[in-house]
């Protein structure tokens, strides 16, 4: 159970940091001040989750991990060319919108192969997936 719950945690650290350092980014260009503010708040919830996260990470005696260099890189330079291409707060919108969609997948898809992780880690990991499924809905909005 440990592995499984160390695993689960890293995952939604992880992406709870992608998630942070691309809403900084998208944030560099929105104009319309209601989006940028529910980016700021969800940037906030974020970064309570990924302290949250780091908190029983450290209980479990683990280090924090960066994200990957090669998707960290990978997701800034898709984003910059996106942006350069089409620098509009509708464009924002759908890139957030696929940042939680493959956040939703990827917490998704780590609980179901680690069930028997600890509760706290599995409740951690389904608020992450909530968060992530509100924010898509708040950015249908600026569509």
């Amino acid at each position: 159970m440990q592995e499984n719950t160390k695993k689960l945690l890293e995952e939604c650290n992880s992406g709870c940091k992608m998630a942070i350092e691309s809403m900084d980014q998208v944030g560099q260009y929105v104009t319309d001040d209601k989006l940028k503010g529910v980016i700021q708040d969800y940037n906030t919830r974020h970064k309570k989750l990924e302290s949250e996260s780091s908190r029983l990470l450290a209980q479990e005696g683990q280090e924090e991990k960066e994200p990957g260099v090669f998707a960290s890189t990978f997701s800034w330079l898709t984003t910059e060319m996106k942006m350069m291409a089409k620098d509009d707060n509708k464009q924002a919108a759908k890139i957030m919108m696929n940042g939680c969609n493959m956040g939703i997948q990827s917490i998704t898809e780590t609980m179901h192969q680690c069930k028997d992780a600890s509760n706290e880690s599995m409740s951690l990991a389904k608020k992450l997936v909530r968060t992530e499924e509100e924010f898509m809905g708040e950015m249908k909005k600026f569509l």
